[in-house]
């Protein structure tokens, strides 16, 4: 496999350039000639003379192309309006076949399907390369239909895009199509010989603290705990509600796990309202961060995932980085992440809408992430063993800026966070004891026996607790001695609410008498974990007061019923115990 790139200054120049590519190809197969052409323009007509000067000399070569908002040419940005890339197979085993159609958010189900269909026809396959418009649709059934298809079938590429970011203009075409502003273009590539190795590169960190999507209905995000999504850049980043949100936010993607990867999602424009348009769903109820672009995390992994590629020994690398890495880098400086590629292999792409890539079996469409492809034809199993160099010792501008500013807010949420977990606990929890307070274990009570109410296929079961004789312990020894008796007893019920039973709680009911909460417990087991409070507590010898008993009570709650009937049953069993002699097991 051979490449050749160009970057297209001009249309004389471009055409000398292909009339020598055609002199060297002469007696090659023009069916294993690919050409990619990406370029920042969507222009019919200017599209066309590139298409024009590659199909007079390649007449029977086939081409696929986007448009986009940047190009990677020999690994590093490219500065150039067009970029075209020449990709020569050399094995006759390699196929390949482009293929193009519609895509709109109608025909999504017809598109996927035609796509597996192709593959299905074509048992060669092990690669598909996309090209796609995905401005204003959603991708989620698209890349969930995907996932469909056979075993070992790589996915990888990008979306089209436009200079201006803004704007939701975007197209592709191929020599199996035309120009579409709503379409895509694929590439099945595979045969004996190929071999395709693909991963993804993001380096964006979660920033600030979890928020629930409460609310989101396919790509439209409207609530993160239960407020209009969009009050969260205005509230943290001060960015407006206008036209240049999407521009404002790209940088700020939403961090959170899909698929069992680590996602990055980022909104396309606001609504009135405060929803998010996202390039694709979101789940509810899950948790989502704000992410932030570190440039030593970013290269640090960019190192780790080259010198995986290079064991692989690649003869081309493909890459697909979103426009938000490049606002986020700068064109100066944003060939840091691409051009140790080019130290491995020839190394081309563009600057994305999305990017997307298959995992495992999962097809996901990604934002703000890097997209790695390296592909080979032939076994080889030498690769040059050399070290990296990554240059991430300085950075300029904003960059540098916006990483200070990302550690100094996320070590003062780290602390935030750490402060309401403790004023949580302290807020359901009993000071002296440790054990959940009367008003979290009653909370809880109410709502294990709604859920039993609610044909709740299990048990629920109560032991209330008392100590016999508590106030000779304070009166003769003092308060001191009586709270260490009253602690060492929360301790063997925290012991026995772990390990005795499948899902226990224990609270402080008030002064010396305590709850145990057992859920998926039925009476006769509830009773035998009574028994072994009892007699551990027993057993206990205090160095002042010596050894101590309790009497408990036994219920189970009856469904249908109200949770203060099953306390106050559970509370007439602790009073049976207490007046039969203490040192009892009541149940009732």
């Amino acid at each position: 496999m051979r490449q050749f790139q160009y970057k297209v200054e001009n249309l004389n120049t471009f055409t000398k350039d292909i009339s020598k590519l055609s002199q060297w190809c002469e007696g090659i197969v023009s069916s294993n000639i690919v050409f990619q052409i990406f370029t920042e323009t969507i222009d019919e007509e200017e599209i066309n003379n590139i298409v024009d000067i590659i199909t007079n000399k390649f007449p029977y070569a086939k081409y696929m192309g986007c448009s986009t908002n940047g190009n990677i040419c020999q690994g590093n940005f490219a500065g150039s309006k067009t970029c075209v890339i020449c990709t020569i197979y050399e094995y006759q085993s390699t196929k390949i076949d482009i293929l193009e159609c519609s895509l709109t958010q109608e025909n999504i189900k017809d598109v996927t399907d035609s796509i597996i269909d192709a593959v299905n026809e074509r048992p060669w396959v092990k690669a598909i390369e996309l090209l796609l418009t995905i401005r204003g649709v959603s991708m989620s059934d698209f890349c969930d239909n995907l996932s469909e298809l056979r075993d070992g079938v790589a996915v990888f590429g990008g979306g089209a895009f436009a200079p201006d970011i803004n704007s939701l203009d975007a197209c592709v075409f191929s020599s199996s199509g035309t120009y579409s502003n709503h379409g895509i273009v694929y590439a099945l590539i595979g045969g004996d010989d190929f071999f395709v190795d693909t991963m993804h590169i993001t380096g964006w960190k979660p920033l600030g603290r979890n928020l629930l999507v409460t609310k989101a209905k396919n790509s439209i995000l409207y609530e993160l705990d239960h407020k209009p999504s969009y009050d969260v850049y205005y509230k943290y980043l001060n960015i407006g509600n206008d036209e240049n949100f999407f521009t404002n936010t790209l940088e700020f993607p939403f961090f959170y796990e899909h698929n069992g990867l680590n996602i990055l999602r980022a909104p396309t424009s606001s609504n009135p309202d405060g929803s998010l348009n996202m390039t694709a769903d979101m789940d509810e109820n899950v948790y989502a961060r704000m992410a932030y672009g570190d440039p030593w995390t970013i290269l640090d992994n960019v190192k780790k995932k080259a010198q995986r590629i290079n064991t692989f020994n690649p003869e081309v690398i493909r890459v697909f980085s979103c426009a938000a890495r490049r606002t986020f880098w700068g064109d100066k400086e944003v060939g840091k992440e691409t051009l140790p590629f080019q130290a491995i292999a020839s190394t081309s792409g563009f600057y994305t809408s999305g990017e997307f890539l298959r995992t495992d079996k999962s097809v996901n469409q990604h934002n703000v992430t890097l997209v790695v492809a390296a592909l080979k034809e032939g076994e080889s199993y030498n690769y040059n063993e050399f070290d990296f160099e990554v240059e991430d010792d300085i950075f300029s501008g904003k960059v540098s800026m916006i990483n200070r500013l990302a550690t100094f807010i996320e070590a003062a949420t780290e602390e935030l966070e750490e402060a309401n977990k403790k004023l949580e606990l302290a807020a359901i929890s009993d000071g002296l004891t440790k054990l959940l307070n009367r008003k979290e274990i009653q909370h809880r009570i109410t709502h294990s026996i709604k859920k039993l109410n609610d044909d709740y296929d299990g048990n629920v079961s109560l032991i209330m607790m008392d100590i016999d004789d508590f106030k000779k312990v304070n009166d003769t020894y003092g308060h001191k001695e009586g709270d260490i008796v009253l602690i060492e007893l929360s301790n063997m019920l925290r012991d026995v609410a772990e390990h005795e039973a499948t899902c226990g709680m224990a609270g402080r009911w008030g002064g010396e008498e305590f709850m145990l909460l057992l859920n998926d417990c039925n009476k006769d087991e509830a009773t035998r974990i009574a028994e072994v409070i009892r007699q551990r507590f027993k057993d206990m010898n205090f160095e002042k007061s010596g050894s101590h008993t309790i009497s408990l009570g036994v219920t189970e709650a009856i469904a249908g019923e109200d949770p203060d009937t099953t306390c106050i049953r559970v509370d007439s069993a602790l009073y049976d115990a207490k007046h039969a002699g203490k040192d009892k097991v009541i149940v009732v």
